[in-house]
């Protein structure tokens, strides 16, 4: 596989599928402060996306096909539209606790928006 095909499998599919390039022209001098912001963004952002991921992880291990019977998350392209399928099974097949938890997923994926 050559280099070319390894960076665009990276960001179509890889760790960079969500994310995308910005070019802006800033002053010499400012140029680390906006690097470090990016960094900052891509950090946050991962911290979210790994979130959502345990909250999957813990609904599929404390409920699985009481609540997730005919649903199959594994068909949907990105991790907040797997949130969202998730978090709606839950509020809607579960009980109290699968009810808080979908509760607790939708309002982290309106506050990463």
């Amino acid at each position: 596989m050559s280099a070319k095909e390894r960076i665009k499998r990276y960001r179509e599919t890889g760790g960079a599928a969500d994310l995308v390039r910005v070019e802006v022209l800033v002053p010499r001098a400012r140029r680390d402060e906006i690097v470090r912001v990016a960094a900052e963004f891509r950090a946050k952002h991962r911290v979210e996306k790994d979130r959502l991921a345990e909250f999957i992880r813990m609904a599929t291990e404390r409920y699985g096909l009481r609540v997730f019977d005919n649903i199959d998350i594994d068909k949907l392209d990105d991790l907040p539209q797997k949130a969202r399928v998730v978090a709606n099974a839950l509020m809607e097949r579960g009980d109290a606790r699968a009810y808080a938890m979908g509760r607790k997923m939708a309002s982290e994926l309106r506050d990463a928006r």
